[in-house]
């Protein structure tokens, strides 16, 4: 069956995405020669427009890639360049997120990732491929909350126009948050304020252990449609609702315990460190808890819900006496569909300081 949609893209080399505009632009090497690869010196509080489509669509792909630090003196930057989307003419984003978590990147840090919708080569090579409806138009935004310029940053978002979409055709949402010290005995909160009917479509959490001894046995629990004190939905642990088991326990050649990590279509592990990657000193240590990045995607297994969602993880850890109530560092993506309109996001989701968002 022949498609009627038509093919599209947007990109520093065709900002608009208009038919047969793309790789106008002249280098040294002549027109049409690479002249614009990439949008340059976008300055710190600079908000950028990296699209704005009209009508109705849908975004099939977006590729992006930039430096991990600005200098020296510039690290954070995965953790302060932050993406935006608004569907449709709204004020308020469907999408808000530090570039680096949206794509699975924690801890201001890049790593590999082979997943369905999300994947990462070999280390900033950022690409998502969550199906992106918008009805009437869609406005993605790239804001530099770093206190350096970004010298240069490379993007496409591959689309379809169409001529119109079903009324009840859901829109892409993903929500950051973070907890730089988890409350004793509360559930940190990975989604909450969620009102319509949609689709919970995955979790990414990037931890950092702020105590020794496991940290993993908190269970991951989805409120839906109006659970009060208890849920619908429940993980038996952390490392189990990320797809692992027995703390990601194996050997190193010499036989010592050791976690493994690993990145799959629907679920993964795929960070772990206790250092500052590239970031070494004679004047301080670059030492850090450990911090780990991981990320489930329930496509093959959506959670479905028709009035509202809640989503929680419990901060528990076993020792040598048993289980023990933990405060940890915890920061999060959740990305889910609904019928719009959302609520918008809280304040402290929206506008964030660098302190909020400086990894440890």
């Amino acid at each position: 069956m022949r498609s009627p949609d038509r093919t599209r893209c947007v990109n520093a080399e065709n900002p608009r995405g208009g038919k047969g505009k793309a790789a106008m632009s002249a280098s040294h090497l002549g027109p049409s020669r690479k002249g614009t690869p990439c949008l340059r010196d976008i300055q710190p509080g600079q908000e950028v427009v990296l699209a704005d489509l009209q009508g109705a669509g849908v975004i099939r792909h977006i590729w992006m890639t930039v430096a991990e630090s600005t200098s020296p003196t510039g690290p954070n930057l995965l953790r302060n360049l932050i993406l935006e989307c608004y569907w449709d003419g709204e004020e308020s984003p469907s999408v808000c997120a530090p570039l680096g978590d949206f794509f699975c990147c924690g801890h201001a840090q890049a790593c590999r990732i082979e997943s369905l919708p999300m994947a990462v080569y070999p280390r900033r090579g950022f690409n998502c491929y969550f199906p992106m409806p918008f009805h009437s138009g869609a406005r993605i935004v790239l804001r530099n909350e770093h206190h350096e310029p970004v010298e240069a940053f490379f993007y496409q978002i591959d689309y379809a126009e169409k001529d119109d979409l079903p009324d009840d055709v859901m829109t892409f949402h993903a929500q950051w948050r973070r907890q730089r010290v988890t409350d004793l005995a509360r559930d940190y909160v990975i989604l909450d304020g969620v009102r319509g009917a949609g689709t919970y479509a995955g979790t990414y959490l990037a931890l950092t252990a702020l105590e020794s001894r496991w940290w993993g046995e908190g269970e991951v629990k989805m409120y839906i449609d109006g659970d009060q004190d208890y849920p619908t939905w429940c993980s038996t642990g952390s490392e189990d609702y990320f797809g692992g088991a027995w703390s990601f326990a194996g050997h190193d050649p010499d036989g010592a315990t050791v976690e493994q990590t690993y990145t799959g279509t629907f679920m993964g592990f795929p960070f772990r460190s206790r250092s500052l990657h590239d970031r070494e000193s004679e004047y301080w240590d670059t030492d850090t808890p450990v911090t780990r990045g991981f990320y489930r995607w329930h496509i093959p297994d959506p959670i479905v819900f028709q009035e509202s969602i809640k989503v929680t993880l419990q901060q528990i850890g076993v020792d040598e006496q048993g289980l023990f109530e933990r405060q940890d560092d915890l920061a999060s993506v959740a990305y889910w569909y609904q019928i719009e309109p959302h609520l918008s996001f809280p304040a402290e989701v929206l506008k964030t300081t660098e302190r909020d968002r400086r990894p440890r």
